[in-house]
Formats: C-alpha cells, sequence, structure tokens
C-alpha cells in the first residue's frame, strides 16, 4: 500500500516560492512601470508545463546563470494564481473578479496549463454564467480564437436558443467571418432561414461601408463585392427551406450573389418539387414547436443580468426576499443609447406616455451600474415640473467592484420624478439626475436629495458608456 503526503508536499513547494532559494529564472509580467518580476525554479515550471520547458530549452543563461522571461501580456495579479498553482498545485477563485478569472483562462491557454483550462471554463460556465452572458461578444469571440471548448458549447447553446442574444447585439456587425459562420451553421439555431439569409447580408454591407444604400442603385461590381465577402458564409444558408414568397421577396433582389445553377434549383425546386436538381440540400433547421420557458428568456440588455432584473423586479413588488428565479415581469428594450442616441431627450422622444419604466447606466471610469424605476407616464412635451410616486426608487447594482446592490426609495413623494425636456433634464429626486447628453457630457449627478440613500460613488459630474431604458409590465 502506497501512502501519499500531497498536503505536506504541496506547503514545501509553496514555501519553496515564498522564499525561492536557489531560483535560475526572472519572469517580468506585465508591462512598465507596473511589471512585476519572479523568481521561480525552471525545473518545477517545466515539469508542469510543456510552454515553460519550450521557453526554458530557448533561452541562454545571463552572467549569473538565471534566465530572464518576458510575459507582458499577462498581469501580475493573473500570473501570482498562476505560479502559486504550479508550485503547490491549489487554486482559490471565490474573491476573484470574474474578469480576472476570464483573464486567468486566457493565460491558462498562453501557457499550455490544460488542467487549469478545463477548470477554470467548467468554473465559469456553471458559478458565473451570468457574466458570460453580460459579456456575451466578447466571450463568444475570444472563445473561438483560442479554442475554448467547454465556454463554446455554453454560448452556442445561448446562442441557437435565444438568437437575438447575438444577432440584435451592437457587436454582430464586428462578428469575425469564422464566428458567423460558426453560428449560421447550428443545425438548432431558432431563426427562420429567410432572417438568417437578412442578417448575414446586412452583416456584408458593414462590411463594404462604400456600397449604396439604395439597391437599385446597384451595379453588377457591387453585387461582387458582396458576394466576395460572403463567399464563406452564403453556403451555409438552407435556401431549399426558405418559402416561395420570401425567395422572392427577400432573395430575389440578390440573385447576381448566387452560381447560376444555384439560382436555378431554387426556383426549379418550386416549380416542379418532385424533379431531381444537382445542388446540395442542407437538412432543415431543428425549429422547436414548443416555446422556450419564459424563464430562460435572458433580458435583452448589454449591461444588466437575469439576476439584476430579478433583483429590480423584487424592488417593484418590495419583496423582502428577492426573487431568483421565475421573473413575474417581462423587461422590453425601449431605448439603447448606442443605437438610439445618449441625449436624454431621446428617453423623452422614444418613452412618450409610457409608464413603469427601467432606465440602467453604466458610469464611465468607474463601471458602476445604476438606475432608476419610474411608475409614472412619461411625457415628451413638459417644462420643469415635479411629479408625486410612493413607488419610484433608485439603485446601484451588484457588479465585480460593489459587493451589495443598493436600493434607495423616494422620501420626498412630491419631489419623486422631474421631468424637463426643453433643456433635457430627467431626475429621480436628486439621488439620480441625467442631464444633456450622458456620454459627452458630464452635467449627469448623484446625491441624497428626497430620496434615502446616495447610489453613486462619484460626487462631480459623470458621463455612461451605456444606457438603456426598459418598459416593465406583468408577464401574461
Amino acid at each position: 500500500m502506497t501512502t501519499k503526503f500531497y498536503d505536506r508536499l504541496s506547503n514545501d513547494l509553496t514555501q519553496l516560492l515564498e522564499n525561492p532559494i536557489d531560483y535560475n529564472v526572472t519572469i517580468e509580467v506585465g508591462e512598465a512601470p507596473i511589471s512585476q518580476i519572479f523568481e521561480v525554479h525552471s525545473y518545477i515550471l517545466q515539469s508542469r508545463s510543456t510552454y515553460f520547458k519550450k521557453k526554458f530549452n530557448e533561452s541562454p543563461f545571463n552572467e549569473n546563470h538565471v534566465k530572464e522571461l518576458k510575459l507582458p501580456n499577462i498581469s501580475a495579479k493573473v500570473f501570482d494564481v498562476i505560479i502559486k498553482y504550479i508550485y503547490d498545485g491549489t487554486i482559490s477563485l471565490e474573491k476573484l473578479e470574474n474578469s480576472i478569472i476570464f483573464n486567468l483562462l486566457i493565460a491558462s491557454h498562453e501557457l499550455d496549463l490544460d488542467e487549469l483550462l478545463e477548470h477554470l471554463q467548467t468554473h465559469l460556465s456553471t458559478k458565473n454564467a451570468s457574466w458570460l452572458r453580460l459579456n456575451f461578444a466578447h466571450v463568444y469571440q475570444t472563445s473561438f480564437q483560442k479554442n475554448f471548448k467547454i465556454i463554446q458549447k455554453f454560448c452556442n447553446d445561448i446562442i441557437a436558443k435565444h438568437p437575438d442574444t447575438i444577432f440584435e447585439s451592437e457587436n454582430f456587425n464586428s462578428l469575425p467571418e469564422d464566428v458567423l459562420i460558426s453560428i449560421i451553421r447550428l443545425d438548432d439555431l431558432q431563426l427562420e432561414e429567410d432572417k438568417i439569409w437578412d442578417y448575414v447580408i446586412q452583416w456584408g454591407k458593414v462590411k463594404n461601408s462604400n456600397l449604396p444604400a439604395n439597391l437599385n442603385e446597384w451595379t453588377s461590381d457591387n453585387f461582387l463585392t458582396l458576394k466576395t465577402t460572403l463567399k464563406n458564409c452564403l453556403p451555409h444558408i438552407r435556401y431549399f427551406n426558405i418559402s416561395s414568397e420570401q425567395v422572392f421577396n427577400k432573395l430575389y433582389p440578390y440573385q447576381q450573389l448566387f452560381e447560376p445553377k444555384l439560382w436555378l434549383d431554387i426556383n426549379a425546386k418550386f416549380l416542379a418539387p418532385k424533379n431531381p436538381i444537382s445542388s446540395t440540400i442542407l437538412p432543415p433547421r431543428n425549429i422547436l414547436n414548443v416555446t422556450l420557458p419564459t424563464r430562460t428568456t435572458p433580458i435583452p440588455s448589454n449591461i444588466i443580468t437575469d439576476e439584476h432584473a430579478l433583483e429590480i423586479s423584487s424592488w417593484i413588488d418590495r419583496k423582502e426576499t428577492p426573487y431568483i428565479e421565475n421573473n413575474p415581469y417581462e423587461f422590453k428594450l425601449l431605448v439603447r443609447g448606442s443605437k438610439d442616441g445618449f441625449d436624454v431627450k431621446t428617453i423623452f422622444e422614444i418613452c412618450d406616455k409610457v409608464s413603469n419604466t427601467v432606465i440602467v447606466l453604466k458610469v464611465e471610469g468607474t463601471g458602476e451600474i445604476i438606475g432608476g424605476y419610474n411608475p409614472l407616464e412619461i411625457y415628451s412635451n413638459i417644462y420643469g415640473q415635479w411629479y408625486s410616486s410612493q413607488d419610484s426608487f433608485a439603485f446601484s447594482l451588484k457588479t465585480e467592484n460593489l459587493k451589495n446592490s443598493i436600493v434607495s426609495r423616494v422620501t420626498n413623494y412630491n419631489r419623486a420624478i422631474y421631468y424637463d425636456s426643453s433643456v433635457s433634464y430627467f431626475q429621480f429626486g436628486g439621488t439620480l439626475r441625467l442631464r444633456g447628453n450622458l456620454k459627452t457630457g458630464k452635467e449627469s449627478l448623484c446625491s441624497t436629495e428626497y430620496y434615502e440613500k446616495k447610489i453613486c460613488s462619484n460626487s462631480d459630474g459623470f458621463s455612461v458608456e451605456k444606457f438603456e431604458v426598459f418598459k416593465v409590465s406583468p408577464k401574461k
């Protein structure tokens, strides 16, 4: 019988890392002036990583018989976790921000730490799924660049069930070609084929901004340009599963993108469906016949997660214990700054006569997510007037840097909501004052006036990276 003393071994190697006697390698991580140097032992690192084994074989000793490596793409905070794992075989993720864990995953890939690579992917997809969804476009692209199989599957499952997650994302048009192809190849993508065609055409047009906006003005060269851009995407459209009406409405205007034989076969399939054709017929997608449970539909936001929406819904209903699933409210996106503009007047124009709205904003510089719930109707033409409410509140949501969310309810009911469309002012008392252009200006403010608490750390004017407005309605 063999007895294994792993705990003692791990502890001894940890002591060796903390007191690096006879070290023969220095590794400088990060970029100056905040870089940091680690003193380590080559025989431990190369026994744990093929990356280090190769690097040490390529690197000569200096005059002090020490090999010097530089890893500018890895931060000191990330490498500190990695080097401890290499020495003692342990890792603790509980106190790490999700962005650091994701950077740790990228570094593990670079350093050929396969065991850690799989563990981190599993951890993120099971323990931090909401963060992955909130940073979906970046996560999805990185998963393909680095071939993160577990993260890829997680993302593909979301896209297949909820295509709007990526197709309606502000980052869709910037997707790399290989990522777009991987999406439109999914057999269980829950999207009609003609809509997939629309998105692919949209993506191709964005890649060629010089194409005329009016299709009637296109020349043969314009069609050839788009055809060249989409040459690797077009074969994955399942043309023979598009109705004749949509072929006429959507494909016919772009018939110059098709090879003559394929275009002939597409039309022949409708005119003589029993006749054989030579073009490849891709199988129909596995479209579900049942509606997916409402609780699994992610909120259409680039700022907040499903968990955030549950928390806001709990505050609306004044629940002492927050909802943890089955959100009783639907959050319908009305305004998105990146699409509709960042001026406060946009809220007045788009949300005229709309009640029960939630505004969320991501603060520039701090990453704080703040906002407010307004049960009252919004008016597009109103000049400097306060409105009364007992149910409005402002909030700051939990993020990587904020341990717990904050809710600030109105205390002076007669000063709950303030509208002034003439100067683009929209206020939740004084606790959240939105003014002018939220992105380019720094006129918006936070205080405690008329509400319970301050929700923003910035005492001066601030600007925002993103903002959205939702209509909140009870689910049917």
